[in-house]
């Protein structure tokens, strides 16, 4: 068995954390929820904290979002497909864009149904994921600013998500200067930029963000308390939102060296023997989660003593050494968690969600 928590008071003393900070820049913020994949328990507990605005990647979690609690604002957070733009329009309040020919079918689909579709239209700051490049803004909310049915609401961009680009303070005064220019042409207001996201939170103590970006998008330090910077907890958080156990289905004192001829294994993997190791033995443990669910890398063991020493589609072997803690078979082996970890394991089947507290 394995089990993946979420601790109610940590999650709470974490929104708290970042509600008060947001308060003293007076930065608007939503929470992005799309690491718990869409699970009604957590996002009850989202809801029950306060949230106004709700943001996600999967078309079914903002139906459920919107199932749960109507009055909240939901934001789809990636480039809509145009297959979906039906669901996009009536399950989402707001959504990110850069695509002109997909606003016109949103704002068709907006009118159908006889409501206005709010739009953050993302602009290109060098992590060459979504985004309009600068040089074409001015153009591309010429030809969109006035579609029926549609509000664009604001600018937002996205750093560090696929170059691990990182924000900067130049790069988003040029993202308000962007914004400043389309105000000038158009004699428009435009009501948020979204510069912010988990990884520009460091920036507001350092007096690095803008006063024009008044909107963030923050899921991971939420989640995690993390510092995207330097990789350590920001002070006065909790990193322990989340945490992961599983449980010891065998547990035996086995060579240390595997025998017999050595080819890849399923994943693609080879390893190499270390001769220093033959004739050594140690206590391996088989943990009920696998390649299936998580991968090793992600995975942070509360004892450090132990070792992670491969895993299977549905097993993971940890190596206890001499076992000192004197583990046994039905014990379970506790875990912290990196981002992508927790996000396999909320979309697993095979894994136990629950609330703690």
């Amino acid at each position: 068995m394995a089990e993946i928590a979420i601790s109610r008071k940590k999650l709470k003393h974490n929104y708290d954390f970042l509600k008060r900070l947001f308060e003293k820049y007076d930065i608007h913020w939503g929470v992005v929820s799309k690491l718990l994949c869409g699970n009604p328990l957590f996002i009850k507990e989202l809801i029950g904290l306060g949230v106004t605005e709700l943001m996600d990647s999967r078309i079914s979690n903002l139906r459920t979002i919107k199932r749960l609690a109507p009055e909240v604002k939901t934001v789809y957070i990636k480039p809509p497909p145009r297959r979906s733009i039906r669901n996009v329009v009536k399950y989402a309040d707001v959504s990110l864009n850069s695509d002109l020919e997909t606003m016109k079918l949103i704002s068709k689909e907006a009118q159908k149904q006889d409501k206005t579709h709010q739009v953050i239209i993302m602009v290109e700051m060098g992590e060459l994921r979504e985004g309009v490049m600068g040089d074409n803004l001015v153009n591309f909310y010429e030809q969109v600013f006035d579609l029926p049915h549609l509000e664009i609401l604001g600018f937002g961009t996205n750093l560090n998500c696929l170059y691990g680009v990182m924000p900067s303070r130049d790069k988003l005064i040029q993202l308000s200067l962007y914004k400043q220019i389309v105000e000038v042409k158009f004699n428009k207001k435009v009501k948020f930029l979204s510069g912010g996201t988990s990884v520009t939170i460091p920036m507001l103590a350092k007096n690095q963000v803008p006063p024009g970006v008044n909107h963030f998008r923050v899921g991971e330090t939420l989640y995690f308390g993390a510092n995207l910077w330097t990789g350590k907890t920001i002070k006065g958080m909790k990193d322990d939102v989340i945490t992961f156990k599983a449980e010891i289905i065998e547990l035996i004192e086995k060579p240390i060296v595997p025998e017999g001829t050595m080819a890849e294994n399923p994943s693609g993997e080879s390893y190499e023997i270390n001769a220093a190791d033959y004739g050594k033995t140690s206590w391996r443990a088989l943990l009920d989660v696998g390649l299936l669910d998580i991968s090793p890398d992600f995975l942070i063991p509360n004892d450090k003593s132990l070792e992670l020493a491969g895993a299977s589609s549905d097993i993971l072997v940890i190596d206890l050494g001499k076992n000192p803690k004197k583990y046994k078979v039905g014990d379970f082996v506790k875990f912290k968690l990196k981002y992508m970890g927790a996000l396999g394991l909320f979309n697993s089947d095979y894994v136990i969600k629950r609330l703690e507290d």
